[in-house]
């Protein structure tokens, strides 16, 4: 018998609610992280170590998480100690196996600093949604999994979109300041994507069928993460750090920074299984709508012909991308009778096919969520 989830039964006026507050909290999420590190990379003065914050955010999501184990055990710090020497020493294959996911984790964190330092952040915002098919393609590959005709169509109208916003940015775009290069603004996020699509299909394969609760994976991923950002802070800033301390340049806008990375992820965790894939998908599009507004607000980001063509391209396909399966073949049904007669209809009389879940339980529907929600698929 399948077991429904709690927030099932409730009132339809909760349930609405919770489905109203789980937008607020992934739209907010989604835009405030990037206007943050935007502002503050571009704040004038001494300018922070991208990659101790990396670190320091790590450090204080897995002690989050680690808090929250401790909560769970009732306060108890024996059974949380056996429990984690059973979870993360005994079953060392299963924690041994995050190390994958966390080092290219670890290294998309960093390529973000760069490329929002190197780009606006509503075109970047824009671009980013190039982890929808990054990831769409590497789950095909790697999960043999299948894709809607319109799926694949709202891939290429993604593509598309941000050609457009590319292009729009190489023939100047507005003013831009010296030090930022939008080439390899460009090559970041591109890695950037390239990575969380595989890390987020990555880990769903190695991890199907793990019994780890959400707060364990993402403590396990949190020890890999600083033990790795560490590393790559000795090897790209190592002599600087050293020199000016770690850190130097933190100012309350970095500490908001730090703090939405680490908590921002943790708390979207919490309120995403009352969203459903359209849900999802509206709060990526008014994401980027918000990222834009603020830009120009904030930044003086110049919006021309090109870029509300290609965002508006792209906010197109990451809806149809988010539809249920269901809800695509009755929009490929009445395109296909809109330019003909149909040739299969539902007898009279008959109950319609029963409906696809929205729910598909692949990855689909990662690339809405923050990085940290693909490390939870599949615990």
């Amino acid at each position: 018998m399948e077991r429904r989830p709690f927030w099932g039964s409730l009132p339809n006026g909760a349930h609405r609610r919770l489905k109203y507050i789980s937008l607020a909290v992934l739209v907010v999420q989604n835009a405030s992280l990037i206007l943050s590190i935007r502002y503050a990379r571009t704040l004038p003065g001494d300018r922070f170590f991208a990659t101790t914050a990396v670190v320091m955010a790590e450090v204080l999501k897995g002690l989050t998480c680690l808090l929250l184990l401790f909560a769970q055990k009732r306060g108890n710090v024996k059974h949380l100690v056996l429990f984690l020497h059973e979870a993360v020493l005994v079953q060392y294959v299963d924690t041994l196996k995050l190390a994958v996911p966390s080092l290219i984790y670890t290294l998309q964190n960093n390529l973000q600093y760069v490329a929002i330092s190197n780009l606006p952040a509503a075109t970047f915002q824009v671009t980013y949604q190039l982890k929808i098919l990054t990831t769409a393609l590497f789950s095909v590959f790697m999960l043999n999994r299948s894709l809607s005709r319109l799926q694949w169509a709202s891939l290429l109208l993604l593509f598309t979109g941000v050609a457009i916003v590319q292009a729009q940015q190489a023939g100047g775009g507005g003013p831009r300041p010296p030090d930022q290069n939008p080439g390899a603004g460009l090559a970041a996020v591109v890695a950037s994507c390239l990575s969380s699509g595989f890390a987020g299909v990555y880990f769903e394969k190695i991890l199907k069928g793990s019994s780890g609760s959400v707060w364990l994976r993402n403590l396990q991923l949190g020890l890999f993460g600083t033990a790795l950002g560490l590393v790559g802070l000795w090897w790209a800033e190592g002599t600087a750090v050293a020199r000016r301390g770690f850190f130097f340049g933190y100012t309350p806008a970095v500490w908001g920074v730090v703090l939405n990375q680490a908590f921002g992820g943790l708390l979207v965790a919490v309120v995403v299984k009352y969203a459903d894939n359209i849900l999802k998908g509206f709060a990526t599009s008014l994401s980027i709508v918000l990222s834009t507004v603020a830009s120009i607000r904030l930044f003086g980001f110049h919006v021309d012909l090109l870029f509300t063509l290609g965002a508006g391209l792209v906010i197109g396909a990451v809806y149809l991308y988010s539809l249920p399966r269901g809800a695509a073949k009755a929009i490929a049904s009445a395109s296909a009778s809109a330019s003909g007669p149909c040739t299969h209809q539902q007898p009279p009389g008959q109950p319609p096919p029963p409906q696809l879940s929205s729910h598909r339980g692949d990855l689909s529907t990662e690339p809405f969520l923050p990085k940290l929600l693909t490390k939870v698929k599949g615990s």
